[in-house]
Parts: C-alpha cells; structure tokens; sequence
C-alpha cells in the first residue's frame, strides 16, 4: 500500500509509522496511508515564507495571476484521474465529483482572470487620502500589502479538492505562501492535486506546500504574523482559537464551520416546485455532505402537507449505492466513521420529529457490506417552536427537517434559530416579499440565495459556493469570510494607514 509523502522545504518526505490508512468508502479497501509524524514544521514555515513567500512577492497580482491559470491548465489537464480517485477515496457519483473537482478549476480560472486586471505594483490603495492638517500639508493613505508569513490552510474532508483551491487562489495571487493540511480521510485527492502542480514546476518552490495526517507542531511553529484558514466542526475551530498562536500571538484565523442552513417558501406557496427541486438536489449532491447543505425547509402552515409529500416522491425515486453503478444517482458517505455519525443523528431527530421519508428502508445498490452508503431522510416538525433540537443539529449528511411557519415574522425568527448560517434560500414570485425576506435573512446568513421563476434555469443552486460572492456565516457558522471576489484577498494582506506628505504619498502609490 502506496505512502502518501509530504511537500515541504522544496522536497518529498514520508512521515514515520505506519500511518493513518485511507479507504474507499464503499468496498472498504485501503487504498494509501498518510503520515505527517517526524516533518519538521518550523523548517517548513520557514522555508515557505524565506523562499515561496519572497519569490512570490516579486512578482506582480497579474504574474501571480498567469501562475494560477497555468495551474488551472494542468488540474484540467489531470481531471479524469481526478474523477477517479474521488470515486474510490470520497464515493461520489460523477456529478457530485464535478462540483468538487471542475469547481476548483472554475474558482482558480477566475481567480486568474480578477487578477490579470490588477495593477502591477505591490499594494493596494484602500480609499483616498485623508487630510491631518490645514491646506492637505500632512495626510493619511490606508494600503493593504501582502502578509509576508504563511497560510495555513485547514480543510474538511468533503471537499478536497475545491477546499483547497479557493482558498489557496486568492492566496497565491495574493503573493502569500500557503502549507495545506487536508483532512486524513480524503486526503488522496488533494495530494495528487498538489503533486501533478508541483512536477509542473509552475509556482517557485516553497509556495505550495502539503502535510497530510498529524504533525507535530502544526500550530506551536507558527508565528504572529501568519494566518490560518479552517473548515471543519465548530467544536475544533473552538480549540483551535484557544491555541496560544491564536490566541496570544495573534495569528489571524478565518473559520467555516457548522451551518443549520435553510429554505424559505413564500406564504402563497408560488415557489413551492422550485423549494421541492432544490431540496431534494441539496439532499443527494454528496450525500449531502455540504457545510452549506439545506437542513431546515421553512413552510408556510398550508403548504405543510403538500410540499412533504412532493419531496418524500422525488425522494422515493433516488437510487443510492455504488457510484460503480451507472444507475445509481447517489453515492456514499466518505467513510465509515462518518456513517456512525449520521445514523446517530438520525436516531436523535427520529426521536424527536415525525419520519416524512425513512431512507433506511430503501435498499442499497452495493454488494459490500461495509459500505458507508446512507439514503436520504426527511423528517417534520409541526411545533418548531418547541423542537430547539432541530435548530441546533446538524446531521451532515442527506438529512433535512421540514417544519410549518404563521406568518413571514415567524419565519425569519425561525431561520435566526440557527444562530448563524453559512446560507438560506427563499423561493416564491413577489418580488416585494422576497426582497424583504433577503434582507431580514442577510443579518444572520453569509448568503441569501433568492428563486422565482426568471432566474431558475439560471441560477447557481443553494449550496454552490461560487468565487464571486461571499462564502461564510455569522454566529455558529464560523464568523468567516472567504471567496466574494477581490473581497478574498483582504485576509491575505494587512491594512496599514501611512501619514505622510503628499509628495511622499504619491511616490509611495506610484503605479499602483
């Protein structure tokens, strides 16, 4: 069984021990091991910010921007061995691999294209000069410049391939070095990715670095001036905020975490085929594996009865299993631990909540029986007043909670019960309830995502992250911000107000 090496100080190394094995989530084979133990991380860090860092800085936003095209080029390049590797280490169907691997090329490719209409010097100004004294004789020009640390680049198992690229894009365009630490689970893919660029001898050595599985250090050789971006559970991000870098020295963080995210019918019900098509979409597309995945579906109390039923129908229709299998439209969890969880989750809400749609009576098309495939489950509550649980659970997996609400007030009340979310759409005809409704929800949503019937052959899908718009929640969701176009690379640069003369202002901006 093939040993997954690490990229660090402009070389290949395998980590000591056995390791943690990788398998493929359906016929439970091994297929590699990942170890981290032995690599040195402060050697890393720093050889990443001597070498990657300023041979990065060196060049101009467009420079950067020609680098991630042709990085671009080489993962489309690569992508039906890409395809293939999400099959057997994260058990996605085509479709659900597309998001992931051809999502990372898109974010990369637009990168490219923001970045090549940047100007060509190494600062941005932030707003115009502010006049300190009488006659403008002294003033003060904010700029944002390039952190000179490193990025450490925290990612969750669901995605490993678009997880690294959108955030490493406006990274590296940002002239900023980034060290990536996938999650062990699918961390093959990612790998690959990291490997086929480097062999491509397309960024200077030290800016892409990988460690996969646990190294000792990863955070203590940090320093105060870098940054780390995370994905994953509330609960890490929380210890991770309590670690002394953080904490004391100040390393910048930026989190995506747990998101009770939900959809919004309009209280005539005009958007109920739409609500019913994007729900039943959010439950199967990675099995639901989403951080920005439907959970709650918020119903005006009419509609309860019909729009469950609608769903439980389409749900009826889904085959699950093996995405060997040219007839399955559903694939499986990324692995067994993972199924444990879900079917934990299942059990609580089933407790709680009436079953609309029990998918552990559908039967799964695999022939192993360590399969982690699980099929979807809908479940209502018509007292979401009084049922905390389903605002406070998030299953991550193809599980979602239907629930009735009185009036728009009551909704949005019912939307804030999540304490935060990374998304919610709203789907209906009026444009006045949904621009109000957009608004009530932006307060406590990264994302409002809004659907009437003009836009739904052309609209993006509730839990498409996509580069030019903001990916992030308030509250549980993490506090982040990624993505939102140009709005990306303001993490990866630190704002400094310069007082100075004019005359020494406008050689400091000069062609910039």
């Amino acid at each position: 069984m093939k040993k997954l090496a690490n990229y660090v100080q402009g070389r290949w190394q395998e980590g000591t021990g056995e390791g943690a094995v990788l398998f493929d989530p359906v016929l439970g084979t091994a297929l590699a091991s990942v170890s981290a133990q032995g690599i040195d991380m402060a050697a890393a860090y720093d050889f990443a910010r001597e070498q990657g860092g300023a041979a990065l800085r060196k060049l101009s936003y467009a420079e950067r921007a020609d680098l991630l095209a042709q990085v671009a080029q080489v993962l489309q390049a690569n992508r039906d061995k890409y395809y293939d590797i999400s099959l057997q280490n994260s058990g996605t169907v085509k479709n659900d691999t597309a998001v992931d691997v051809d999502g990372s090329v898109y974010t990369l490719s637009y990168y490219a294209k923001l970045g090549s209409k940047l100007s060509d010097g190494q600062l941005h100004l932030d707003g115009e000069a502010d006049s300190l004294a009488k006659d403008k004789a002294f003033a003060s020009q904010h700029v944002q410049v390039p952190v000179r640390g490193v990025a450490l680049l925290i990612n969750a198992f669901n995605f490993p391939a678009w997880g690294l690229w959108e955030k490493a894009a406006p990274a590296l365009l940002s002239g900023v070095p980034v060290v990536a630490k996938p999650a062990t689970a699918t961390a093959w893919l990612t790998h690959e990715m990291v490997k086929d660029v480097v062999e491509a001898g397309i960024l200077p050595e030290g800016s892409l670095n990988i460690v996969c599985g646990r190294p000792d250090g990863l955070m203590d050789a940090l320093n105060g001036l870098d940054l780390v971006s995370f994905t994953g559970s509330a609960d890490t991000a929380a210890t991770l905020r309590q670690h002394p870098r953080i904490q004391h020295d100040g390393v910048r963080f930026n989190a995506e975490t747990d998101s009770v995210n939900c959809a919004l019918l309009d209280p005539e019900g005009s958007g109920a085929d739409l609500l019913v098509r994007e729900v039943v979409r959010e439950l199967t597309i990675k099995s639901g594996q989403k951080c920005t995945a439907i959970r709650r579906i918020l119903v005006p109390q009419a509609s309860y009865d019909a729009v469950s039923k609608a769903i439980a129908d389409k749900l009826q229709t889904i085959s699950v299993g093996d995405p060997r299998n040219e007839s399955v439209r559903m694939g499986s969890l990324v692995s067994a631990q993972q199924k444990k969880a879900v079917l934990e989750g299942i059990e609580l809400l089933a407790g709680h909540c009436d079953v609309i749609f029990d998918g552990r009576n559908t039967p799964i098309q695999a022939e192993s029986a360590d399969h982690a495939c699980v099929a979807p489950m809908l479940f209502g509550t018509r007292d979401p007043d009084g049922q905390a649980l389903v605002h406070e659970t998030e299953v991550f997996g193809p599980v979602a909670t239907i629930m009735p609400y009185r009036d728009p007030e009551h909704a949005y009340a019912l939307a804030r019960r999540g304490m935060g979310s990374l998304v919610a759409s709203v789907y209906g005809e009026d444009p006045v309830f949904l621009a109000q409704a957009a608004l009530n929800l932006a307060e406590s949503h990264g994302r409002v995502h809004v659907i009437n019937s003009e836009v739904a052959k052309v609209q993006t899908g509730h839990g498409n992250a996509m580069p030019q718009s903001n990916h992030g929640g308030p509250g549980r969701a993490g506090g982040g911000q990624e993505l939102g176009g140009l709005r990306a690379l303001a993490f990866y640069h630190r704002l400094a107000a310069i007082q100075a003369s004019p005359e020494v202002l406008a050689q400091l901006t000069a062609g910039s």
